[in-house]
């Protein structure tokens, strides 16, 4: 098929920050886009060639905006899987497969399937709902403290908390969720792997993580990972494996512990590009965006090696802020060499939502991760009220 300045439609599911960054790779390449998102403020909105305003979870909505496409990929895992395991039994390309979000798209199905093929993973048990949780709490069946995630719907550290005192359950979700065991470890790390239809596959460099203490989010992702090599191949071996278990096509971001004494466990998976992912679009010679498009379609994957050290920073809405958005001393960032923000289109800011990223790339990776530190201490995203 001809993909390139053709009568080609891709569609996407998902109209965020991670469509509008993919969409700068289908813009040079010159392929038409369909983007399907609920918001009119959505930020992929502006670069696409067709919006659809529609509800992710309609089978309706989702089976019709399928019918108008050649290959349909998604960048958000909350979407009606029926309406897609219908348009591929129809002959839709749809990647990831429908089979492989099936397994990812709830997080206790997920974690089950982790043991079923003897994936190194932290010990857990699912609840039906908070009330099941206590009562196993309260019978010793569960131990203090742990970590609680909710099995669905949860995005940018919401539905993940550690649980020290039973009263830390108060106000959360009552829904299915699981109660994992807490692993002491040195590192979060993460793996991409980059996975066509006809077998092709490779992996990016393994990255560091380091998170904001009470959001539980992602503040600066590291390439590469401060790790000796043999912890890196380990890494990457696994996430291998757990791409060859989902059996997906495109991206699968991998993420890790490293523990006390060296261990790899897998913590969770994305089929998508993903936040640990960023740094590439400046320090690779092939973004996790380009690659995930080459992958969808089939097309020879780019080389996933670094061309320089990279950092990325997140930006979030600051505390105490809600309202139209203000970047302040950008300014003053932009200045720096190898410093580089990207701004996602979204107009307004509440504490801790995710408002765009900074890229930092530099010969050495120590000088980097200073940068990233001043970056952090000078940017602030705030409102304008």
């Amino acid at each position: 098929m001809n993909y390139f300045s053709s009568d080609f439609k891709l569609g996407i599911l998902g109209g965020g920050q991670l469509g509008k960054m993919l969409l700068f790779d289908t813009r040079k390449f010159d392929i038409q886009t369909y983007v399907l998102d609920p918001s009119d403020e959505a930020p992929c909105k502006i670069a696409c060639d067709q919006f659809f305003k529609g509800d992710l979870m309609d089978y309706e909505t989702v089976y019709n905006f399928g019918k108008l496409v050649n290959v349909l990929t998604f960048e958000i895992e909350l979407v009606n899987l029926d309406a897609l395991v219908k348009l591929e039994d129809e002959g839709l390309k749809v990647y990831p497969s429908p089979k492989t979000l099936k397994l990812i798209q709830n997080k206790g199905i997920q974690k089950d399937y982790y043991t079923k093929h003897a994936i190194p993973t932290a010990n857990y048990t699912r609840f039906d709902d908070i009330k099941s949780l206590i009562v196993a709490i309260l019978e010793s069946k569960i131990q203090l403290p742990f970590v609680w995630k909710c099995t669905e719907f949860g995005y940018d550290g919401n539905g993940v908390k550690v649980i020290r005192e039973i009263a830390d359950l108060d106000n959360l979700a009552n829904v299915e969720c699981i109660a994992e065991e807490m692993i002491p470890f040195k590192n979060e790390l993460a793996v991409i792997v980059c996975r066509s239809p006809s077998g092709q596959i490779k992996t990016y460099p393994v990255v560091e993580m380091e998170f904001h203490p009470e959001a539980n989010q992602v503040e600066y992702v590291i390439c590469p990972a401060r790790i000796n090599q043999e912890v890196a191949d380990k890494a990457r071996a696994i996430a291998l494996n757990v791409s060859e278990k989902f059996n997906h096509v495109g991206l699968l971001a991998v993420e890790m512990f490293q523990t006390e004494d060296d261990e790899i466990i897998v913590n969770e998976v994305a089929p998508r590009p993903h936040n640990s992912g960023h740094y590439s679009i400046e320090a690779s010679y092939t973004s996790q965006f380009e690659n995930h498009l080459r992958a969808i379609l089939d097309l020879p994957l780019g080389n996933t090696d670094s061309k320089v050290a990279g950092i990325m920073v997140n930006l979030v809405g600051a505390e105490g802020f809600s309202g139209d958005v203000v970047y302040e001393n950008i300014e003053k960032i932009l200045a720096w060499n190898g410093v580089t923000p990207h701004i996602y289109g979204k107009k307004q800011t509440r504490p801790f939502r995710k408002m765009g990223h900074v890229t930092i790339v530099n010969s050495d990776i120590v000088e980097a991760r200073r940068i990233a530190e001043d970056v952090k201490n000078t940017i602030r995203v705030i409102s304008n009220t």
